[in-house]
């Protein structure tokens, strides 16, 4: 009988879980080894949003809807909660609304399920949305929004059960050769080595990530609840700012213009990586953010400075004088400074690095592993 090749992923982050899955979906006997007894890095400390509209057309916007599409399997068969809600991109100066026309009948034409609608549409479908100074906003079908700390908890469970994935927690990886790694005090053996660390990628490898474009990036985020225990705001939001920030509205010719204004009133925003979104999980809670700082060490200490540069914007798109702070954070990823993607490098024979996603780990990861592995 032939006996079943084994792969290890170290790392228990969502790319190292969708590694694991694609892994088992490909024949191999998968074990998932981390340093922590559970996950608790930035694939825990994010809004839980699965973001298809920020996603540019082609590859990465189908990647997008793929790995949404593992996810609401995984959700469904965790029997776990999610809200499958859209979002809305909302303008409030005439510059914000000239990119968000352009970009409806880009994303229409390419088949995205997106719309423009009015303040009084606003008004009448979500809650909670300032209508002061409102011109219009985009909606779109697409995103789903997911409890990230809940979800990340219950996945290994779920791929043990489904997939018979094997994890091992509290056990650093501080040696790689080929076919084995190694703890202090243990060695494990495969024939395919997937190395998962995120922003832990100078422990393993160190001289090759030196040689690669790669940094961190450190975000600032908060959750809030409503004082009223049944209120849902209806959809994601977001503003201006995002339209900056997310690839899928770089090619609207209409963007400069905004982009100038924003860097002439809004500087302060542009210097701390500030755009601002909330979204909501299936229990009522609301997460806000975010920044965006880069290098590779990090003051470990939030900045309350732009928590309320945060709180500022919002409260130009949102009414928050009932929401109450229950939380406030600071994470860490890995993104690249070329402006790729991600990575995928065959360091050895039979060892791969996957990492820098950037922050979009919720979003990309399942489509992504599931490409790479596929090239085995």
């Amino acid at each position: 009988m032939q006996t079943q090749n084994k792969a290890i992923v170290v790392g228990a982050g969502i790319v190292g879980l969708a590694t694991a899955r694609a892994l088992s979906i490909k024949g191999y006997q998968v074990t998932v080894i981390d340093k922590t007894q559970e996950a608790i890095g930035a694939s825990i400390r994010n809004f839980g949003m699965l973001w298809p509209v920020g996603q540019p057309d082609g590859l990465l916007y189908n990647r997008a809807k793929r790995s949404k599409e593992i996810w609401l399997e995984c959700l469904q068969g965790m029997h776990m909660s999610y809200n499958p809600c859209g979002s809305i991109h909302l303008a409030y100066h005439e510059d914000e609304q000239a990119v968000l026309e352009e970009m409806q009948s880009v994303f229409a034409s390419n088949g995205r399920p997106v719309s423009l609608v009015s303040p009084q549409e606003i008004n009448e479908r979500f809650n909670g949305i300032n209508q002061r100074k409102l011109i219009g906003g985009l909606y779109s079908d697409d995103e789903v929004i997911i409890d990230p700390r809940a979800a990340i908890k219950g996945l290994p469970a779920y791929l043990t059960e489904t997939y018979g994935v094997q994890f091992i927690w509290g056990t650093a990886i501080t040696q790689v050769s080929k076919h084995k790694v190694a703890s202090f005090d243990k060695s494990f053996e495969a024939d395919v080595i997937c190395i998962c660390s995120g922003s832990d990628f100078e422990t393993l490898y160190p001289s090759v990530f030196a040689g690669l474009p790669i940094t961190k990036s450190r975000l600032q985020m908060m959750r809030f609840v409503h004082e009223k225990p049944d209120f849902k705001i209806g959809t994601s939001v977001c503003g201006g700012l995002s339209l900056l920030h997310y690839k899928s509205f770089a090619v609207a010719s209409t963007l400069p213009v905004l982009k100038a204004r924003i860097d002439a009133e809004l500087s302060e925003y542009v210097k701390h990586g500030i755009h601002v979104m909330v979204s909501q999980n299936a229990n009522g809670e609301l997460t806000v953010g975010d920044t965006h700082e880069y290098g590779l060490d990090f003051d470990p200490f939030d900045d309350h400075y732009q928590n309320q540069l945060i709180l500022d914007y919002l409260k130009k798109m949102m009414h928050i004088d009932d929401w109450r702070i229950t939380q406030s954070w600071n994470g860490i990823y890995p993104t690249m400074k070329n402006g790729d993607t991600d990575l995928f490098l065959e360091v050895e024979s039979g060892i791969y690095i996957l990492n820098g996603i950037g922050g979009h780990g919720m979003t990309m990861s399942f489509g992504f592993a599931e490409e790479m592995i596929d090239k085995l």
